[in-house]
């Protein structure tokens, strides 16, 4: 019985009843088990919908009568996508055609926002398979990638190289002196414009033939990258027996033999199997690697584990990345040549805030110099701790983990593994919903109802203080062998105001250990950051108020939208916040106020190692991308090596993100902007010491202010100017330096 309630509850998409309804640890007999086993089957029974879709017709081609129109996930199959996004850009580009033959002159109505209203087919198939291609992945998904590729990239080439669109466009941008229109009219109107003069309306239509050809190049080396990326990640396999163990926590060991159970589950034959029998599985996912580096006392085994990290995407195999990377900088230096501009960093950063890669440089270069000597004095630490021990070794990147761990406890008295039975995933979210709630008055409900794409997946209503609803938030936390690496927010449908009131969907995916055995899924505090940030990321895309959808939530300036992300997790560490979550999952004692106090004093710990580690990649992000498009990239190790030497990279520390590895700026939007986090940084420190100086981190004047400025506004006005309007003035720089510990008062 209770295996036939798993595979059901699993098959319906209903995982969220099945890890936290019914094996919860306050369920400790069998009996009571097996009682709520059956509860929870009448209950799956009695909530389940039949499908309103016609099994014979694609469900893209179907209204989807799902409440909050969420995507018909379980009607959805591989094959329907390939049709789907075929009828798609067929129908995109009708809508275009009816906009550039209409014969009335050109006015804002007609071709502006007629522009805003077209493609609405191929971005509901486009945002269901991204999504599910980045999260819930498998091979006929990864094929689509590859084929749909260079289709997708031909085709909004044809649109944006559409010489009669762009000429209705620029009629209107030239008489924009004449007409009536709202500033978020003004701003979509030259958005648009130069959205196509940035495509290449301007050119001749060789460079334009040599553009979309480029455009189609890279885009199908971005997708080979992100594949291969997440091959190597999926690739390597550290299988340890009992005497491998040494250091490792119960719980720790724990994950590593439910991983190797899972491994057996899926395994195709007897031998396979028993290369997984009471075996530990551990890999270079994060959430997998992590620990173990922490607290295994194997050395060697260490140094195996970090360089199966380190070296993905660089093995000089059929999944190596060093080629593509070096592709994909070339041609996108080729591009901007085209474009008129020096490099491509030029030309991505002429729409940020800082608007040179000279500026993005000093910003970098003014953190850099006091994070390395922060990072030589870590090292240290570290190797007098080594040293004490009688360790006959210099320490090495692989040790950083361990020794870092072992010199936090010496200095703070803090212990990670006594912090996460205060933080569940269900606490974290509790306290997270909390904020916003006392922050905006906003409220979470979560839905059981309705089938998602991935029995992990769970989804909440979200209604504003006037019990309006505002949206619809899904969660997705746990590591998976078929999802990518990292932490993202997507969104499955806008919010639009143009046509009626649209309402978005919004997603959130990480990559934390999922739960084990009858215990809930504990996070680390970095876990706890990472889900305050992307729910940050959420918040900006579910709180946007805006009339064209191509203006909202997170559609500004790269350096600007990591502002909402990072400035929400400043409250995870409010003491006055964990306090409101933080209880312990078997006793349900809060959090004891020493440990508190212990978190916050080791706050800026490691700040060296951090602050290195990430401006190393930023830094490497910016060295890729200012080369010219003559310069001879054969040796993408070489250009790295030279690009740290240059800067003075110590060798216990490697960049965040390696070239080969780098998804944010070679299969991601982040080429020339991974910087981005860092100057966001400087804008959401700065914002948060406003609620410090009240003295109220709930200040509601203040919570106010942010919303109406930051929160709501998506692009519809310059992001400075957004920014100023909340703060009064620009960033001041001091505020993160005191934050990070690199203002020498640490």
């Amino acid at each position: 019985a209770e295996d036939g309630i798993r595979d059901l509850v699993r098959s319906r998409g209903l995982g969220d009843v099945y890890k936290r309804q019914i094996f919860t640890s306050s369920l400790k007999t069998p009996n009571m088990k097996r009682i709520i086993l059956i509860t929870a089957l009448l209950f799956i029974v009695s909530c389940q919908q039949e499908s309103k879709m016609d099994p014979n017709i694609n469900p893209f081609f179907q209204e989807w009568n799902t409440p909050y129109e969420v995507p018909p996930f379980l009607d959805i199959k591989d094959e329907h996508y390939m049709p789907a996004y075929e009828q798609g850009m067929k129908e995109n580009l009708e809508e275009i055609d009816l906009i550039v033959n209409n014969t009335e002159a050109p006015t804002f109505a007609n071709t502006i926002e007629e522009l805003e209203r077209t493609g609405e087919l191929l971005s509901r198939v486009g945002r269901v398979f991204s999504n599910l291609a980045s999260s819930n992945t498998n091979p006929q998904l990864q094929e689509l990638q590859r084929e749909l590729s260079p289709m997708l990239s031909a085709h909004y080439d044809k649109i944006s190289l559409n010489e009669g669109l762009f000429n209705r466009v620029d009629a209107i941008y030239q008489n924009r002196e004449n007409i009536d229109l709202t500033s978020e009219q003004a701003k979509l109107l030259n958005d648009t414009r130069k959205g196509f003069v940035r495509s290449g309306a301007l050119l001749s239509e060789d460079q334009k033939e040599r553009i979309s050809g480029i455009n189609s190049k890279i885009s199908g080396l971005s997708t080979s990258f992100g594949q291969n990326l997440l091959a190597e990640t999926n690739g390597f396999e550290l299988i340890l027996e009992d005497s491998d163990l040494d250091g490792l926590s119960d719980g720790v060991i724990a994950a590593a033999a439910d991983a190797a159970s899972q491994k057996m589950d899926s395994a195709k034959s007897d031998e396979e199997k028993d290369k997984y029998n009471d075996k530990y599985v551990f890999t270079p996912h994060r959430s997998s690697m992590y620990p173990f580096l922490t607290e295994s006392t194997r050395r060697d085994l260490r140094e195996k584990l970090y360089n199966s990290y380190v070296m993905r995407g660089d093995n000089n195999n059929d999944t190596d990345n060093k080629k593509i990377a070096a592709q994909i900088a070339k041609l996108r230096a080729e591009r901007a040549q085209i474009m008129g501009y020096k490099t491509h960093a030029h030309f991505v950063l002429e729409e940020n805030m800082l608007k040179s890669p000279e500026e993005v440089y000093e910003l970098l270069i003014q953190l850099w110099k006091p994070a390395v000597k922060r990072a030589n004095v870590e090292v240290a630490d570290m190797q007098a701790v080594a040293n004490a021990e009688g360790q006959n070794f210099d320490i090495a990147a692989w040790d950083w983990w361990h020794y870092s761990e072992k010199v936090r406890k010496e200095k703070y008295d803090l212990d990670e593994s006594l912090i996460k039975p205060y933080l569940s995933l269900d606490n974290v979210l509790k306290g997270v919903f909390n904020t916003t709630n006392k922050l905006w008055g906003l409220t979470f409900t979560e839905i059981f109802d309705l089938d998602l794409y991935h029995p992990d997946a769970r989804i909440w209503k979200v209604s504003d203080k006037d019990g309006s609803h505002l949206g619809i938030f899904i969660g997705d936390y746990f590591t998976r062998s078929n999802k990518r690496g990292g932490a993202w927010m997507s969104s499955f449908k806008g919010q639009s105001n143009l046509d009626g009131m649209e309402r978005p969907i919004v997603v959130n995916v990480c990559n934390f250990p999922a739960p084990v055995g009858d215990n809930p899924a504990l996070l680390s505090f970095d876990n706890v950051v990472t889900l305050f940030h992307e729910f940050g990321h959420a918040m900006h895309g579910t709180l946007t108020n805006v009339k064209y959808g191509s203006m909202a939530g997170t559609s500004g300036p790269r350096d600007f939208i990591e502002l909402p992300s990072q400035l929400l997790e400043h409250w995870a560490s409010e003491p006055e916040v964990l306090k409101s979550f933080a209880t312990h999952y078997e006793t349900g004692e809060p959090i004891p106020d020493d440990l508190i106090e212990k978190l916050l004093n080791a706050s800026k710990f490691n700040q060296g190692f951090i602050n290195t580690e990430y401006l190393a990649a930023s830094l490497l992000d910016m060295d890729w991308h200012t080369i010219s498009a003559d310069e001879d990239l054969k040796d993408a190790n070489k250009f790295e090596l030279e690009s740290m030497k240059k800067v003075g990279l110590i060798g216990e520390i490697a960049p965040r993100y390696r070239t080969t590895y780098f998804a944010h700026i070679f299969s991601g939007g982040y080429s020339s902007g991974y910087y981005s986090y860092v100057h966001a940084a400087v804008l959401d420190s700065d914002a948060f010491e406003a609620f410090k100086e009240v003295g109220d981190v709930f200040d509601k004047d203040l919570a106010s202010k942010l919303r109406a400025t930051i929160y709501s506004k998506g692009s519809t006005e310059e992001a400075m100017d957004l920014f100023v309007q909340f703060r009064g003035r620009k960033a001041s720089i001091e505020p993160l330096l005191k934050v990070r510990g690199l203002d020498g008062s640490e």
